[in-house]
C-alpha cells in the first residue's frame, strides 16, 4: 500500500510539472509560432521547395562529387537552407522551438540528478553532454560514463 502511495505522489508530482511547462512562456511562444509557421503560406512554401531540393541532394549523394549535378544540386540546397533559416516566421519558429528544448532539457537534468548522479540525459548538443559518453562505451572506461 505504501508502495502505491509513492507512485500516486509521483504520478501528481510529474502531472503539476507537466503543466507547469505546458503553461511557461516557451511553451507558449512554441505554440503561437507554430501556428504562425503553418499559416504562413510562405514559408510552407520555402519549406516544400527545400524538401524537394534535400531529396535531389540524397538522389546526388549517392554518387558524391562524381554525379554530374552535383556541384549545381549542393550549391541549390545551401542557398535554400540560407532562405529558410533568414525567413521570419521559421527563424523565430526554430528559436521558440530551442527555447523550449532547453526548458525540457534542464526539467529532464533536474530530474535526473535527483534520482542519481550518474543517470545521463541526452541533451542533443555534444558540448552540453559533459557527463556522457561519446565513444559508445568502447573507450574501455575512460569516457568516464561507467
Amino acid at each position: 500500500m505504501r508502495e502505491t502511495v509513492s507512485q500516486l505522489s509521483i504520478l501528481e508530482e510529474t502531472s503539476g510539472l507537466a503543466s507547469m511547462v505546458a503553461q511557461s512562456e516557451a511553451a507558449s511562444a512554441y505554440r503561437y509560432w507554430k501556428n504562425e509557421l503553418e499559416s504562413d503560406s510562405e514559408a510552407q512554401s520555402l519549406i516544400k521547395r527545400f524538401q524537394y531540393m534535400k531529396e535531389q541532394f540524397e538522389e546526388v549523394q549517392r554518387f558524391g562529387k562524381y554525379h554530374p549535378d552535383y556541384a549545381a544540386v549542393n550549391k541549390s540546397v545551401r542557398e535554400m537552407k540560407r532562405d529558410l533559416d533568414f525567413h521570419s516566421t521559421i527563424s523565430a519558429f526554430k528559436k521558440a522551438e530551442k527555447e523550449l528544448d532547453k526548458l525540457l532539457i534542464e526539467c529532464s537534468q533536474i530530474i535526473a540528478e535527483s534520482v542519481s548522479p550518474s543517470i545521463k540525459v541526452p541533451t542533443g548538443n555534444p558540448f552540453l553532454d559533459s557527463k556522457s559518453c561519446s565513444g559508445g562505451c568502447g573507450s574501455g572506461g575512460s569516457c568516464g560514463c561507467g
